[in-house]
């Protein structure tokens, strides 16, 4: 790699671009809003496309390293001089807007307000929400930037730029994921133009609701040099100013840095702030929010040294975690989706997170190298205990009840007998098999028959006539040799769920047809279910009692971390508890996510708190 501080640099790079705009020793305070850090070697500002080409070729083929500078909104400058090109796209078709007749085309150097601003005059809207943001259109949709539930991303018809051999790159908007506040457009991608399309809207009201956007924006944001928030949110539900401010962090300084008052994730600089200044602050947040949350915050501001990022993160380690999902039964596409949620929850919240797919009961080396395993497999080899007794005998830490606890809930037959001995009330029941399919002789119609060990209302009916039980028990065979037999309770069905041994909000289910089955839980085809929290037809005194015998059937089982118990209610109040769940539905809108959103625990905090949990043992 050559040293970029030689004059004999400096004398190849003049003479390969004698027409190419080039500063030297530029301070940071002069291209970034907050002003932090040393010098700048050399600043490039290529005038065109063919230009940041041939420096890309120039610089790859010599093996120098190149930062792409935007507006400089959420730069922090480094305290040594980069060895290696800063460009900056600031000039001629870089900084310009071109308003069509359906679309607008636009460099990846102009700056979002203005972008904004020309399209609301032109009569093209839907980002206005936008307008506030610092920065320019590269930046902007490189991290995908939002508000007000909008993103620059869901506009986006193409993208151009060049990889760092200069090469063309150019993409349609469909081609890349847009996530919350991160794409993939690959990192070594130097932007250059998009292409927006924008819905057409009423120029006056238009304009009306940027300066509304402005005026908001500037009510909440702290006055004083800073690169806006410094930590990325982990959602929504989970801002990092909130998480900061709960730490006790808002004020405190390390040189001429400090946390404003007014907004916890913004860093001022007061007149002459370092970067380590910077790093310090950070760090001291990630550790302490690790500490105090289970969160693991990531920079959302751009260091141009990129060892900065790394020793943030190293403040504060996260464990690793391998999700299982999938597995072999009849749920396998449900554990697929209830994966894929607590994953996608589990990187948000900042830890490294690989997503596995078993389709058969072992442990791979993948598995065993992790620090916590988080099973999210529903029904078969995941749910009954087998996979939990190899994860103990490896000495695996994982979310979750024990191998012994899972037999038991995951058996209705077993859970049955659990909640008799505990005194738990539950409807009358009995058992048949393929050779004794005789209705029990506690039991009269109408009665539910289920395969004692499938979930998710799998192979579940309902019979209230003497040959609609022949035709029930003859399907619910095809699950199982032996079926639970339980007498039919007309009530309100509710589920209570439990995590690290708290018991959360109740929700009452009203399905289409009054039969919670797989249909009314999945397919919808007799019109969609309900699902109530707080419920609208359960008295406080009933959800109080389901709530402690759902605890009691927890300890009972000797469960941990997590379980969801199903009740109906009857016309008097009186809970009666059909099964429990070890490892039910975990989609954001599954039922034990959406009960702990009603006691005002998100998603992610919910993953996280499991996870905890775990690593704790």
């Amino acid at each position: 790699m050559d040293n970029i501080q030689s004059p004999q640099f400096h004398e190849e790079l003049e003479n390969a671009f004698p027409t190419l705009p080039l500063k030297y020793n530029v301070d940071w305070r002069e291209l970034t809003s907050l002003g932090a850090g040393g010098n700048i070697e050399i600043l490039a500002e290529p005038p065109d496309d063919l230009a940041l080409a041939h420096l890309l070729r120039f610089c790859h083929k010599r093996e120098v390293p190149i930062f792409v500078l935007g507006g400089g909104t959420d730069t922090v400058g480094g305290d040594q001089p980069f060895n290696g090109l800063i460009i900056r796209l600031c000039q001629n078709d870089f900084i310009r807007i071109q308003p069509g007749r359906r679309h607008v085309t636009v460099g990846a150097g102009v700056r979002l307000s203005d972008l904004v601003s020309t399209c609301a005059r032109r009569g093209f809207g839907g980002v206005s929400a936008l307008v506030g943001i610092p920065g320019t259109v590269g930046g902007a949709l490189r991290m995908n930037a939002g508000a007000c539930g909008v993103c620059i991303g869901q506009y986006v018809s193409e993208l151009c730029g060049y990889d760092t051999e200069g090469n063309p790159w150019a993409v349609s908007g469909h081609e890349i994921e847009w996530g919350y506040r991160c794409s993939t457009i690959p990192w070594g991608i130097v932007i250059t133009a998009a292409i927006f399309k924008l819905p057409e809207v009423e120029k006056t009201e238009e304009m009306e609701h940027i300066q509304h956007q402005l005026e908001d924006r500037r009510a909440r944001e702290p006055r004083g040099r800073s690169a806006g928030c410094v930590f990325k949110n982990v959602s929504p539900e989970e801002p990092a100013g909130r998480l900061i401010d709960n730490c006790g962090m808002k004020g405190w300084s390390c040189g001429d840095a400090y946390f404003s008052e007014k907004h916890a994730n913004y860093i001022i600089n007061r007149d002459h702030a370092m970067e380590r200044n910077i790093v310090d602050l950070m760090s001291e947040v990630r550790r302490k929010i690790a500490e105090r949350d289970g969160f693991y915050l990531n920079p959302e501001v751009c260091f141009v040294n990129y060892a900065s990022v790394n020793k943030i993160k190293e403040a504060a380690i996260p464990p690793t975690v391998v999700v299982l999902k999938g597995g072999c039964s009849n749920e396998r596409t449900i554990s697929l989706k209830s994966g894929e949620a607590v994953a996608s929850a589990l990187v948000r919240a900042g830890y490294p997170v690989k997503e596995v797919d078993i389709l058969e009961c072992s442990l791979s080396d993948e598995i065993r190298a992790a620090d916590i395993v988080f099973p999210v497999l529903h029904g078969g080899f995941g749910e009954n205990g087998e996979l939990q007794k190899l994860l103990e005998a490896a000495n695996l830490k994982f979310v979750g009840c024990g191998s012994v606890a899972s037999a038991a809930v995951m058996d209705k037959i077993s859970s049955k007998k659990i909640m008799q001995t505990a005194g738990i009330t539950t409807p009358d029941w009995g058992v048949i098999t393929r050779d004794n399919r005789t209705l029990p002789a506690n039991l009269t119609f109408p009665v539910i028959v289920k395969p004692p060990r499938e979930g998710s209302t799998v192979g579940i009916f309902k019979a209230e006539t003497p040959a609609e039980w022949d035709d029930a028990v003859e399907h619910a065979l095809e699950y199982d040799d032996e079926l639970l037999v339980e007498k039919y309770i007309s009530g309100v069905e509710v589920t209570v769920g439990i995590v690290n041994s708290q018991t959360l909000p109740m929700i009452e289910i009203k399905s289409p047809s009054g039969f919670y089955d797989y249909d009314a839980k999945y397919v919808y085809n007799n019109g969609k279910t309900e699902y109530l929290c707080p419920p609208v037809s359960v008295t406080e005194q009933s959800q109080a009692v389901a709530a402690e015998q759902a605890m009691k059937f927890f300890n009972a089982a000797g469960c941990r971390d997590l379980l969801r118990v199903d009740f109906i209610i009857d016309a008097s109040g009186q809970p009666f508890m059909l099964e429990g769940n070890n490892i039910p539905g975990f989609t954001a809108t599954s039922l034990v996510p959406k009960a702990a959103k009603q006691s005002g625990i998100s998603f992610e905090r919910l993953c996280v708190n499991l996870v905890r949990a775990a690593w704790k043992r």
